[in-house]
């Protein structure tokens, strides 16, 4: 009686289980290779490129602006000096939700509508990486209300800053001038990496015309931060350098006499040095 069932081929069965085991290894083989010339790729071609957006993760770079530089008569006082003082400084750029956070901070230092709406146009027509100045000369209960809701407004921050002060007042203010917030003008005239963090600028007068001199040279630190954006450690710290001190040919007494001699008429009073040229009194009126 023949036989139903057909002797196996072993050699045949053997040969096909050895050539699905090389394609296996084969396989195996090409994807561990991509696998490593991608990791060569990444570690080797491309490592400071992503060396550089780890750092951007951990590492800021903090400018530091210079103090500037203070301006004195001709018998060395004090026409324009810088006092310390808190302001409440925004950065766009760091504010998931730029009109929340401006809603959270009306609610707290009690802004109109109109004030929001107009804080709002002029953060939009500056650089969102440009440090916006909201609120200046902070009292110590403002700093107090500031840090206790923190935590709910990213991208804002308590800056402890040096601003224009004119202890004569009134007497030198067509003269020695003033300074006021950096605009789309300004920054058209200047070098925008020496005026990093730096949020004024002279706009009339002996601030303005000595410019350059006054301002000063532009610092940096960089600095290691958590992912709260808190600061770790200093790795690295650049000091800005301070404007050049004045002293004018202006005398303050002169200066006064010429005020009390205009009185209450509007008019200018110049008074030259023969010898020299230089001014020693400029009044006009009326003032400002």
């Amino acid at each position: 009686m023949s036989s139903r069932f057909a002797l196996k081929d072993h050699f045949r069965e053997s040969r096909l289980i050895n050539e699905r085991l090389i394609f296996s290894a084969l396989f195996a083989g090409l994807l561990f290779l991509i696998v490593m010339v991608r990791l060569s790729v990444l570690q080797v071609v491309e490592h400071e490129h992503f060396n550089t957006l780890s750092n951007q993760n951990r590492v800021d770079i903090t400018p530091l602006p210079p103090q500037r530089g203070l301006i004195y008569d001709r018998n060395g006082v004090i026409l324009a000096e810088n006092i310390p003082t808190f302001s409440l400084e925004i950065t766009p750029e760091n504010i998931p939700d730029l009109d929340n956070t401006l809603a959270e901070l009306a609610s707290l230092f009690s802004m109109t509508d109109e004030e929001i709406v107009d804080i709002k146009g002029r953060i939009k027509r500056q650089r969102g990486f440009r440090q916006f100045v909201f609120r200046q000369r902070l009292t110590e209960q403002e700093v107090a209300v500031f840090s206790v809701n923190r935590h709910r407004l990213p991208g804002v921050d308590v800056v402890g800053r040096l601003i224009r002060h004119y202890p004569q007042g009134a007497l030198f203010a067509h003269t020695i001038g003033y300074v006021g917030r950096i605009n789309e003008r300004d920054q058209k005239r200047i070098d925008a990496y020496n005026y990093k963090g730096t949020q004024q600028i002279g706009k009339t007068g002996v601030e303005r015309y000595y410019e350059d001199l006054l301002h000063g040279q532009v610092g940096h630190q960089q600095v290691e931060t958590n992912v709260q954006g808190r600061i770790v450690r200093e790795l690295n710290n650049t000091p800005s350098t301070a404007g050049q001190d004045l002293f004018l040919h202006l005398d303050v007494n002169l200066q006064r006499v010429a005020a009390q001699a205009l009185g209450d008429y509007n008019g200018a009073v110049v008074a030259l040095d023969p010898k020299t040229g230089g001014v020693l009194a400029m009044v006009s009126k009326p003032d400002f």
